[in-house]
């Protein structure tokens, strides 16, 4: 993710990148923290701090997409967040209210992380029509593949050693949907037009790109 935040800080510019998987991260750290909060899953410290890590730098990135972006990723960001909180809120008052175990409410609250961890390993693959529509790769960056690809695995691993089934499934198919994105990039690699030195020169440079307006 920072190789993308950075290019797009330098560039003052998100140019074609989507702020889709980052909104997505965010839902689903919420979720996690959620889920293993000691009312719902107990001893599950460390699904609560990295989850709670990586929200708060979910939150980072997107306020990058917030100030270099266009209005309607603003717009967009703004719209999905709020409803990312009011569903997570409804979630809880469900949970607190319906369920008084904590087996029933952990596969409660762990159906909904099934289901939105998929969607955010799924969420890079947004773009993956427009891969392969250009044949280029340059906007669906391989470390954030790579990234998810890790993650996935390391969450099977743990999860098979908690036999946890919620974390088992939504990493399990995130480690799945990664290893696509990475062989989509390799597919797609040698066919990416390669960028000129005055053309990078121009994307670093505001003036370039004030007078080119």
């Amino acid at each position: 993710m920072m190789p993308t935040i950075w290019r797009i800080f330098r560039n003052k510019s998100v140019e074609e990148f989507l702020p889709d998987p980052y909104i997505a991260c965010v839902l689903n750290c919420m979720l996690w923290i959620f889920y293993g909060l000691p009312f719902n899953h107990p001893n599950s410290t460390l699904v609560v701090t990295i989850n709670g890590t990586g929200l708060v730098l979910e939150l980072i990135y997107l306020s990058i997409f917030l100030i270099y972006g266009k209005n309607s990723h603003r717009k967009k960001i703004t719209l999905f967040l709020i409803i990312e909180v009011v569903f997570l809120g409804i979630v809880a008052g469900i949970d607190l209210n319906v369920f008084h175990t904590h087996k029933s409410r952990s596969t409660f609250v762990g159906v909904f992380c099934v289901v939105f961890g998929v969607a955010m390993y799924a969420s890079p693959l947004t773009i993956m029509w427009k891969v392969i529509k250009t044949k280029s790769v340059e906007f669906m960056p391989l470390p954030l593949s790579i990234a998810a690809f890790s993650n996935g695995c390391c969450w099977t691993a743990y999860a098979l050693l908690k036999f946890d089934l919620a974390i088992l499934i939504a990493n399990g198919t995130g480690a799945v949907l990664g290893l696509i994105q990475i062989v989509l990039w390799l597919s797609y690699y040698g066919t990416t037009p390669k960028k000129s030195k005055t053309s990078r020169a121009a994307a670093a440079d505001p003036e370039v790109q004030l007078q080119n307006v």
